[in-house]
């Protein structure tokens, strides 16, 4: 041992990889993080419920069978729909919105906004990273009526789901957009299963997940548009993980940055500022600012030649990661 330098620069490939197989999970870190926040916070305003009742998440379905029908349906179902539906649509402020908007009678005064801090003529909050109503999943809809091949794996601690066919024999251009487009959700166990399912998808998918990355843009881009920091962050995580699953995926990505970056360029400088503290969170991969910053070197690392020149069109400050 005396000729064994110590110290994490020097561990072997591995242990690293030893390492990272006991640590948790995609899907077990946010399952461990939302228990943790709800013994922090006793408040009841954190978790799918309270967001449900915010008009955030879409409620399920109102039994086993199905919905009631219109005329059928309990009243206390009857008051949630009604307050989620305009919870949600008052999230963005909207000019014209406010009683006696443009008028001198209004109790607004004859200006946009009724900030006491701000002149009567300034204009309301543009709300870029304010929060959208996560909409209705297509991931769920297939797991209710059982068309999806996976289920949890009953006793597991680890957490891990199980597979009903090989991965190999399964149609990606299928199932890999419906995987995805469950990233959106937050309510277990629809956001495990999704979570799980498109990390083990693109681990034993190889050369069929190329041809299939045109059909991930749009749930990719539907789920950074939700302006949902959790949602974001596991969004940034499988598409390092998308990139990195074979050749060509980062070039295939290039003619798509414009719908994917924009969102990148408003939370980039998301980070947490402890000044001098140590953040002991790092593990989780939870800070966005750094989960932009480290996608943006991936992009340009394996996005070819071009990659750079797209990714500073869309972000401007961005400076390239392999000037040295």
């Amino acid at each position: 041992e005396s000729g064994r330098a110590s110290g994490p620069q020097n561990r072997t490939l591995r242990e690293a990889a030893k390492d990272a197989a006991t640590m948790p999970g995609p899907a077990m870190t946010l399952l461990t993080e939302e228990a943790l926040n709800k013994i922090i916070r006793r408040d009841g305003k954190v978790g799918s419920k309270h967001e449900k009742h915010r008009g955030l998440l879409p409620f399920g379905n109102h039994s086993l069978f199905g919905d009631f029908p219109p005329d059928y349906m309990p009243s206390h179902l009857t008051q949630k729909i009604k307050m989620s539906k305009s919870m949600s649509a008052g999230t963005l402020p909207r000019l014209g919105s406010s009683k006696g908007f443009g008028s001198s009678t209004g109790s607004f005064g004859n200006g946009f906004s009724n900030n006491p801090h701000l002149p009567q003529d300034a204009p309301p909050r543009a709300g870029s990273t304010l929060r959208r109503p996560v909409a209705h999943t297509q991931f769920r809809t297939f797991y209710d009526r059982g068309d999806l091949p996976i289920s949890v794996m009953q006793g597991s601690g680890s957490g891990k789901i199980v597979w009903k066919v090989d991965i190999q024999n399964l149609d990606y251009h299928h199932y890999l957009p419906i995987f995805f487009d469950g990233l959106r959700e937050k309510e277990d166990p629809y956001r495990f299963l999704a979570v799980t399912a498109t990390y083990d998808m693109l681990d034993h998918g190889g050369s069929k997940i190329l041809p299939v990355v045109p059909q991930l843009i749009i749930p990719a881009k539907t789920a950074l548009n939700t302006r949902d920091e959790e949602i974001m962050c596991t969004m940034l995580k499988v598409l390092q993980k998308l990139v990195l699953s074979g050749d060509m995926i980062g070039e295939a990505l290039v003619p798509y940055y414009r719908q994917i970056l924009p969102t990148f360029n408003i939370f980039k400088n998301k980070n947490l500022n402890i000044g001098h503290n140590i953040d002991y969170s790092q593990r989780k991969r939870l800070n966005l600012g750094q989960l932009i910053d480290e996608t943006l070197d991936i992009f340009e690392t394996y996005g070819g030649e071009d990659a750079f020149i797209n990714i500073k069109y869309m972000i401007p400050v961005y400076e390239s990661c392999l000037k040295h």
